[in-house]
């Protein structure tokens, strides 16, 4: 990762607790939710010391890079009831903690969305994993899924085909051969076909990318078999959606699947991807602020058991700082 010296800032406070209280400050100030109390009690804090002030002019010039009306409004949108602003550096809320106020107010507006609660698909899919979650199927062929977070699927087998929809998310398919009954996986405005093999597809938007690990697989641009194909092979990848068929490229296939086993592995991945990455197994949004720290390259195995771990990592080495609020985490 990165080496240069740590960061420094003439208004940055020494108390890094005081500064998270200050970004969580700005932050609902900004939300649109602070009314004239929220204001008032805000001046009041800044007054008890000039590291109060400080951490607070702090917090505003740092929000101010990316827009603190962007923050707030991801704050705002991801439903935090904030009455007494809290930040805790390092340290997430959990998974199935109750939401009340203006969060519960979002849930029912719909804006809380599949960052917190998985996606909406789940509801009509055979199967599907939350936030965070994953899951191994057993199918009646023989064959084995893996369903990464925050994931949906639906299985229609036939005598003449076993057919499978990726309605969101991603899935590792270890298919058990049956010459007579090709394995299709539809994924967006796209199909993948194999016999017997092991491959992923992940489902990100309009586009899906189809992973080999063993065997072959068609993947066709069209989900009834449109004009455009391409046969991949073990230890490559591609990228479809309607009007998009990439050429296969290699990838360490091991690596992208290690989800399967519980890894999280990145090879020179730019932070902003794999704050990405992050972000699909919490709950909430992770902002990276800067474009140095967005492009800095991060190479490392962890654990998807212990993010906080991983969040540790990357403070250590790029000397960024991490604070997180409920629902929002914000790399600076």
């Amino acid at each position: 990762m990165d080496d240069s010296p740590p960061r420094t800032d003439k208004l940055a406070p020494r108390n890094a607790a005081l500064s998270d209280e200050a970004i969580a400050w700005i932050v609902h100030l900004g939300s649109g939710d602070a009314d004239d109390r929220d204001r008032a009690d805000f001046d009041d804090w800044c007054r008890r010391s000039p590291a109060h002030a400080a951490a607070a002019a702090e917090a505003a010039s740092m929000l101010d890079r990316v827009g603190a009306t962007q923050a707030a409004e991801t704050h705002r949108e991801l439903g935090q009831a904030f009455r007494a602003p809290e930040a805790r550096h390092l340290s997430r809320i959990p998974r199935r903690a109750v939401l009340t106020g203006g969060a519960a107010a979002a849930v029912a507006a719909g804006v809380v969305g599949s960052s917190v609660f998985g996606p909406a698909s789940g509801w009509i899919a055979d199967h599907a994993t939350g936030v965070g979650e994953r899951r191994k199927i057993a199918l009646n062929d023989g064959s084995t899924v893996w369903l990464n977070t925050a994931s949906a699927l639906s299985v229609d087998f036939s005598a003449r085909e076993r057919r499978l929809t990726l309605h969101d998310g991603e899935a590792l398919f270890d298919v058990a051969s049956d010459e007579t009954r090709p394995f299709t996986v539809l994924s967006g405005e796209g199909r993948a076909r194999a016999m017997g093999t092991v491959y992923s597809v992940r489902r990100r938007g309009a586009v899906s990318d189809v992973v080999v690990k063993e065997g072959v697989v068609d993947v066709h641009n069209g989900r009834d078999g449109g004009h455009d194909w391409a046969r991949v092979t073990a230890g490559h990848h591609i990228a479809y959606g309607r009007d998009i068929l990439s050429a296969a490229q290699p990838i360490d296939a091991d690596s992208a699947t290690g989800w399967v086993r519980g890894k999280l592995i990145f090879n020179r991945r730019r932070l902003a991807e794999v704050a990405q990455e992050i972000e699909r197994y919490q709950h909430g949004k992770v902002m990276v602020l800067g474009d140095r720290l967005r492009q800095l390259q991060v190479t490392g195995v962890f654990e998807l058991a212990d993010m906080d771990a991983l969040l540790r990592a990357i403070s250590a080495t790029t000397h960024a700082r991490i604070t997180t609020l409920p629902l929002l985490t914000i790399i600076h």
